[in-house]
Order: structure tokens, then sequence, then C-alpha cells
């Protein structure tokens, strides 16, 4: 009777499908092919954030470069609506080259900044992502000491141990690293001593309403003396209020990061100000 049973489930066709499952199925199809149209189309930007230093009076740090797309009327679509369905993917690979390529050049039309930009751990060895690395360090040696590469706390525990080698290689050219999201993934220790960043980002669930929030304010505390311990520039993640980001003062956070301070733009200040001038 029970291999009766199991022998109809399986002949079951996939048009019987729960109605949430077939949504889920038609959502993800048209993120792909919209992210592929504006790939093919050149209809993609950086969106500029900067990471402001804790200390009063302290300004910028660095801006982070985060990668947007948009879809056929023009609208900007941010990377959370779009990367968990490229993520695993050739085209995931392509957003990073993408990414990386707009950062490059905008490193090398401002001299004066430093920009952090994400990748996934999946992109090492990716063959177009690593030409598009070497041409844009090519250009001039100062980029590399301007360019901070992010990698979120799980991608790079896919491949710990290639990650460790490329980071290494990369950071005698003077590039530096930012271990991103940190406490929302599962690092293993032993592996983050091993690893070569520069910079560790708080994840923002730890940051947001630690003002009035006991359990946040032990948890980043203890954040914060793993980094201290190796060594680690800190960047708290998704500040939103002054309570917030006066505390994280408090705590001796280095950087903190959120719309506090400032939303992602793609009209960055240099753009706005190049504006002006051609007007």
């Amino acid at each position: 009777m029970q291999k009766k049973q199991d022998d109809r489930l399986r002949d079951v066709p996939p048009h019987h499908e729960s109605p949430l499952a077939q949504a889920t199925a038609q959502r993800n199809r048209d993120t792909l092919s919209m992210v592929e149209r504006a790939l093919a189309h050149n209809e993609i930007a950086l969106a500029y954030q900067p990471v402001m230093r804790a200390r009063p009076g302290g300004g910028i740090a660095f801006w982070e470069g985060l990668i947007r797309v948009f879809d056929e009327t023009g609208r900007v679509i941010p990377a959370r609506e779009f990367i968990g369905a490229v993520e695993e993917r050739d085209l995931g690979r392509r957003i990073d080259c993408a990414a990386l390529a707009l950062g490059l050049r905008t490193l090398a039309q401002q001299p004066d900044l430093r920009l952090s930009i994400n990748m996934s751990a999946r992109s090492i060895g990716y063959p177009l992502w690593q030409r598009t690395l070497e041409a844009g360090l090519s250009e001039s040696p100062r980029i590399a000491e301007r360019l901070i590469l992010e990698i979120t706390e799980s991608s790079a525990m896919l491949m710990p141990e290639i990650v460790t080698t490329f980071m290494a290689g990369l950071q005698d050219k003077g590039v530096a690293f930012a271990l991103d999201d940190f406490g929302a993934g599962f690092t293993a220790f032993r592996y983050l001593k091993q690893f070569y960043f520069d910079i560790l980002k708080i994840d923002s669930q730890f940051i947001r309403g630690i003002a009035t929030d006991p359990d946040n304010q032990v948890l980043a505390r203890a954040l914060l003396s793993i980094a201290e311990h190796f060594d680690m520039y800190t960047v708290a993640e998704g500040v939103e209020s002054r309570a917030d980001a006066e505390y994280l003062t408090s705590l001796g956070v280095d950087c903190m990061q959120g719309y506090f301070f400032a939303a992602p733009t793609i009209y960055p200040p240099w753009v706005a100000d190049s504006g002006r001038k051609r007007a």
C-alpha cells in the first residue's frame, strides 16, 4: 500500500506545484530576465554610501559602492531584490564583474577616493573578474591602495582556504579586505585568524536599536572584542538613529554606516559637483 502511494506521489506532474512555489519560480525567472537585460544594455550603476568615522568630526573614512540595475521603466533596483536569485549562477559572477569595473573606473577618475566593492567568494578565479581587476589596477599603482573588497561572512566560509590564498596575493599589492555582515553567518574562528581581513563590518541585526537593546549591546561588545583581538578596523552597519550612533561611539567602534548618515545614491558628491560644473 505504501509503495503505491509513493509511486503516485512520484507521478505528480510539475504543474501540481503549490501556487506559492509557482509564484516563487516565476518571480525568480522574471528577476533573472531583468538582470540579464540590464547587463546586456549596460543599464547598471553603483549607488554610493559613505562610511563615517565614529569620532566627532571624523568625516568620511571611505565609500561603499553597491551595485544597482535599472528595470525597463528606469526604476533603480537594489541588490537585495535580485542577488539571491543570481548568486549561485554565472549571472552572479557577471554582476560582480560589472560592479568591480564600475568601482575601478570611479577610483581612476577620483584620485582622492577610497572605495569598497562587494564580491562573492565564488568569483575568485572567474576569468573575466580577474581580467577586470588586473586591467583596473594596471592604470595606476595607487588604485590598489584605495580599493577595498568586501566579502560576506557566509561567502568567505564557502571556500576558506581559497579565500585566504586569494587575499594574501592581493594584499601584497595594497588591496584591503572587509568581512561583511559579520555575525550573520557561521564563521569558524580557526579560519578567522587565518584570514587577512583588515576591516570587520558588524551585521546590522546587532546594531539597530542598540541604544535600548541589552542583547544587542552584549553581542556588539563581543564582536568588537573579537575585532580588537585580531587588530581589525570596525564598521557598524545599519545605523539609523542618533541614539544608536552615540552609543556605538561610546563602545569604541571605529566607523558607522547607515541611513542616519546617508542613503546609498547613484549621484554622490563628485558626480553632483561635476554636473554643476558642466552647467
